[in-house]
């Protein structure tokens, strides 16, 4: 993807996201908060994630969230919530999302955390809150 494909909005939630997880370059950004949304969405309802994704003010930021695999997208509309503890969550984030040296693989999630806080409405943040398991629960509610 070039950077004409990331839009300003994008560039400047994404920017956040590189800053305060010190990451190197913004494609890493995009890439973490990728698989950070998909590991969050895996552990809801489709129709909480379907909330969550209309609550984001801008669109293309919402577009963040949705999953763009139309095979993946379907799947998970047909299996129930997964039940992943903080310890698998830190893993899938490390192991899918190949967190560069010198980034560390909580900072990525609390930058993914903090930049999304901002731009949902506290309802949302409320229902996400009660969706992560107790130590990710945590780290949401204190960013």
């Amino acid at each position: 993807m070039t950077s004409a494909n990331i839009s300003d909005t994008e560039r400047t939630f994404l920017e956040k996201v590189m800053q305060r997880a010190n990451l190197p370059d913004i494609y890493d950004a995009r890439d973490l908060t990728f698989v950070v949304f998909r590991t969050m969405r895996d552990m809801m309802t489709t129709e909480a994630s379907e909330r969550i994704q209309a609550s984001f003010d801008n669109q293309e930021i919402a577009n963040l969230w949705k999953d763009d695999n139309p095979i993946v997208s379907f799947l998970s509309k047909l299996r129930p919530p997964l039940e992943i503890d903080a310890d698998t969550f830190l893993r899938r984030v490390q192991q899918e999302g190949s967190v560069p040296q010198g980034a560390n693989t909580e900072s990525v999630i609390i930058a993914v955390f903090s930049a999304a806080r901002e731009e949902l409405p506290a309802e949302r943040s409320q229902e996400i809150a009660g969706i992560l398991p107790e130590g990710l629960r945590v780290l949401w509610e204190q960013v």
